[in-house]
């Protein structure tokens, strides 16, 4: 067969526009939806996070006369109350300080970027509730969760 009685097939530049169009539709429904469960996974980490060091700052209590003054006590503490990576006050979208004196500490976990790794700052203090805002910085006036 000369070459000029075969039929060459392929796509058009149409059908790959098509194409294109539609992955570019999926794409566009597919992605906030992915974002908004990454930044729900970092509020719930961050939630589970502060119940940790909470924890920890309660049990560094029992055994030394005052709360630890900051993160780095839990950490440098043997035995270490929480890890390595918990202790240097950014975990998975969230920034932790702790503050304590003899008698009081407070955690507040603010998202390191605000809309895009959380939406809720958290508070929690001796008292072991869980607090919450979506405006601002929590404290002991927010909405415990």
């Amino acid at each position: 067969m000369d070459r000029s009685k075969r039929s060459i097939r392929g796509f058009t530049l149409v059908e790959i526009m098509v194409v294109v169009a539609v992955i570019v539709l999926l794409a566009a429904m597919a992605i906030p939806g992915i974002l908004r469960s990454r930044m729900n996974a970092n509020e719930a980490a961050a939630i589970a996070s502060v119940k940790t060091i909470s924890w920890a700052t309660t049990t560094y209590r029992a055994i030394n006369p005052a709360y630890p003054a900051n993160l780095s006590e839990l950490t440098s503490s043997n035995p270490s109350y929480v890890d390595s990576v918990l202790g240097s006050g950014t975990k998975q979208g969230y920034s932790f300080v702790l503050s304590g004196d003899p008698d009081t500490f407070n955690l507040t976990a603010v998202p390191v970027t605000s809309n895009v790794t959380g939406v809720r700052t958290f508070f929690v203090d001796e008292s072991g509730v869980i607090r919450a805002s979506l405006n601002g910085t929590a404290d002991v006036s927010s909405n415990p969760i």
